[in-house]
């Protein structure tokens, strides 16, 4: 089989996060890309991670300032590792040369430039796929299983609430600017994509909204970053956290406070935090007609826990109820098993592993010319799920995902879109 000539577009710390995951297939022989340009206007993040092919792969990929510089027979695919301002225009290009394309979330800015997405890929004929890791985390494949065969009955509501952060910076100065992303967008659409997986769609959201950490703190700013531990997701950005500013104001809202109606009629109760000083907490539970299911953290490798008939079962106890269950090829090779329950790996390589499994359903979806298994349409369910949030919250009413789907609510988006220029 040919390997499948792949773009890399932006390569700081999303990029390099994206190239160590394409790694792990590799080292498993499952990789059927071929890391053949990268492209980023900052040279020094191309020349980075062109070595850093060089050194896995043994070949040298093509380095541009920019994707028009990139000749269209050098590639059939891109990966879209930007920040979020970029994704519409970048996906709009690719797509009119052909080239299939994978896009890190926020799928895009507003749900606007997703619908640009989704209209020029469609229009092209090309594969879109956003890169959504927190579902195919084992665990949360196991415990979709368990819903699924309704060993809680069925869900009447589920809570999702999640708080920490204090007024520091979270990864990078942009996740805490509106007109660049926002953190209830950055992080709310991961936790609306894993609410959809499990509870299945959206119907109507209300919320509150606050800006309450109008300054952030930038603890890694001018340090040495070859000095500093690496807690930033994947052990990558201390190199860019070290230039970035040691503080600056923040224009995106920081915290929520939701609750979500499915079209099953199920609710969640949603609180998205993440300004809480003191004692942080997370909880993501289901609680069903029979019983109820604690979902761990993702990526934590962590047993889900199912209390029913006064009985609390976890671990391989679950597996006897989902006799079927069974993980796909590479989640099965790069995790060690088709029946995980659980696993203990550093973070960094749990969150590689995440990101080959991206790849490896992107390239599926090429191979076999199909959806993957997030596509455009879920992208944007995705970002208007966390726009509904945003809306909601500015306007003190509920919005549907029926009017936030078809752009008919954007009054907060609306200088955002401007900014765009769409």
């Amino acid at each position: 089989m040919s390997k499948i000539r792949l773009g890399l577009v932006g390569c700081g710390g999303m990029g390099h996060r994206h190239l160590y995951g394409l790694a792990e297939l590799y080292k498993v022989g499952l990789c059927r890309f071929e890391p053949s340009v990268v492209c980023d206007p900052r040279r020094e993040n191309a020349e980075s991670l062109a070595r850093k092919i060089k050194e896995i792969f043994g070949t040298q990929p093509v380095i541009v300032g920019n994707i028009s510089e990139i000749k269209d027979q050098d590639l059939q695919a891109i990966d879209i590792c930007t920040d979020p301002r970029h994704h519409h225009t970048i996906c709009v290009e690719a797509a009119s040369k052909g080239w299939d394309i994978m896009t890190e979330k926020p799928m895009g800015l507003t749900v606007r430039a997703c619908q640009i997405m989704r209209q020029a890929s469609d229009e092209a004929g090309c594969i879109l796929s956003v890169a959504e890791n927190y579902r195919r985390d084992p665990i949360n494949r196991m415990g979709k299983a368990l819903l699924d065969a309704g060993i809680i009955g069925s869900p009447r509501y589920m809570i999702h609430n999640t708080a920490g952060g204090e007024d520091k910076m979270m990864i990078t100065v942009w996740r805490h600017l509106k007109n660049v992303s926002g953190l209830l967008l950055d992080v709310g659409v991961h936790f609306a994509d894993i609410m959809e997986y499990y509870m299945g769609p959206v119907s109507d959201i209300y919320a509150q909204t606050r800006l309450h950490e109008k300054i952030r703190y930038n603890e890694m700013a001018g340090r040495d970053p070859d000095s500093l531990p690496r807690h930033s997701p994947g052990g990558v950005y201390e190199h860019w956290q070290a230039e970035m500013p040691a503080e600056f104001e923040a224009t995106a809202e920081d915290a929520a406070y939701a609750t979500l109606t499915f079209e099953s009629g199920a609710v969640c109760q949603y609180v998205e935090e993440h300004a809480t000083f003191g004692q942080g907490f997370w909880h993501r539970g289901i609680y069903g007609s029979v019983g109820s299911m604690e979902l761990p953290g993702d990526r934590s490798g962590q047993p889900v826990t199912i209390v029913r008939d006064g009985n609390t079962l976890q671990g391989e106890q679950l597996l006897e109820l989902i006799p079927d269950f069974a993980l796909d090829e590479a989640t099965s090779v790069l995790f060690g098993g088709e029946r995980l329950w659980r696993y203990d790996f550093p973070f960094p390589e749990t969150d590689r592993k995440l990101i080959a499994i991206e790849y490896y359903d992107f390239a599926e979806a090429i191979d076999k010319n199909c959806q993957p298994e997030v596509d455009g349409y879920m992208g944007m369910r995705s970002v208007a799920v966390s726009y509904g949030i945003m809306e909601s919250g500015q306007a003190g009413r509920q919005v549907s995902m029926e009017s936030m789907m078809a752009n008919d609510i954007n009054n907060y988006q609306q200088e955002i879109n401007e900014s765009l220029g769409i």
